[in-house]
């Protein structure tokens, strides 16, 4: 059988954890979880960068950080996990769906501005399998019209735009580190922090809205509550792990990116499939290898036929503003043109760290064989 994913193993994490443990601190903010915390600043150049309980908490830290209230509008596409809105519904905001483009998946830019209303308090972008987002598109009509801009970068981490680094960009970003992502911490994530009018409470939201990390700097003499919050921070040991894999961050998405244009390579000449298309703005990150068949039925024949030859493959979102809450909680503005079509077109073939050759090279013959080529 070919899994879908599989957990990254090295040494290194085996190694660092016990290190964590020695260290006899394996609660929150401890040695590793520092490491890493700094890693992000000085690789990334970003502001602030804070290890997460999950990129799911990332996002109600942003939620939070940004002042949403009851009443508020979030803009976000639909196309998505669950948690790049409901941290904002939690909040008391109303989600305004949008549409996708049809070749990258991510938010239209261009409709943004018609779902801008005088209650819109930021717009949320995901970077759709790592590839990136038009943020310059994006940043301008934040600038104008004074909103934020928050960055899922959940499948992001690693992948650019123009060289900046996804999560970056806007007022806020947010990582995953869960297990099918390209660096992983089991569960766990990252909330970084590009706007430094955030970077204090930021603080004090993931000590549960207490100043203690300022009481661990010798900022102030005792610590006390502060704000709001709740307990964002990893275990040490978790954050121990991931550090192993940010030491050769470059051979993991090298060999990701390998498996890439292996499938790539060898599905082009494929007529019956559709590939991922890369902007020229955007330099991916391995996370996902997708294909697109002409319908939701051929999509589910090929899945279970590879899966009859020992090939986990699986579809995607289910459009969040055709579930219930999404109905409840938001609602879909202007024409659904593309988001619902092209979801049900979507197949996610094996992607993982150490996928070996040989296995992209069978997937591939398999759909091949599937349409008698």
């Amino acid at each position: 059988m070919i899994n879908f994913n599989e957990s990254i193993n090295i040494e290194k994490g085996y190694e660092y954890i016990k290190q964590a443990i020695d260290n006899k601190k394996i609660s929150g903010d401890g040695i590793f979880t520092k490491k890493c915390n700094s890693w992000f600043e000085e690789n990334y150049h970003c502001k602030k960068a804070l290890l997460t309980t999950s990129c799911t908490h990332a996002l109600e830290m942003a939620a939070i950080l940004i002042d949403t209230k009851q009443g508020d509008e979030i803009i976000s596409p639909s196309y998505t996990f669950v948690s790049t809105v409901n941290a904002f519904v939690l909040r008391g905001a109303k989600i305004k769906f949008i549409d996708i483009e049809r070749d990258t998946m991510n938010i239209d830019a261009d409709k943004i501005e018609k779902a801008i209303t005088d209650k819109t308090k930021a717009i949320v972008v995901v970077h759709y399998a790592g590839v990136s987002c038009n943020m310059d598109e994006i940043m301008n009509i934040a600038r104008k019209h004074n909103i934020y801009v928050i960055e899922d970068a959940a499948q992001g981490v690693h992948a650019t735009y123009k060289d900046k680094f996804l999560g970056t960009i806007g007022d806020i970003g947010c990582y995953s580190f869960h297990d099918t992502k390209n660096y992983t911490m089991g569960e766990g994530g990252a909330i970084i922090i590009n706007n430094e009018k955030f970077i204090e409470r930021a603080e004090i939201i993931r000590e549960k809205g207490t100043d203690r990390t300022k009481f661990f700097r010798g900022e102030v003499d005792k610590y006390t509550w502060v704000d709001i919050g709740s307990s964002y921070l990893p275990s040490d040991i978790n954050a121990a792990y991931l550090y192993g894999q940010l030491e050769i961050v470059d051979e993991i998405n090298k060999n990701r990116l390998d498996t890439w244009n292996n499938y790539y390579k060898n599905l082009k000449n494929i007529k019956e499939i559709e590939l991922p298309t890369i902007p020229e703005y955007a330099v991916h990150n391995g996370h996902m290898f997708y294909i697109k068949l002409d319908s939701h039925k051929i999509r589910n024949d090929i899945m279970n036929y590879l899966r009859e030859n020992g090939i986990y493959s699986v579809f995607h979102y289910i459009p969040l503003h055709s579930a219930k809450a999404g109905e409840n909680y938001g609602e879909f503005i202007g024409e659904d043109r593309y988001t619902t079509v092209e979801s049900e077109k979507l197949l996610r073939l094996p992607m993982y760290y150490g996928l070996e050759k040989e296995d992209v090279i069978y997937i591939c013959n398999k759909i091949r064989e599937y349409f008698k080529i």
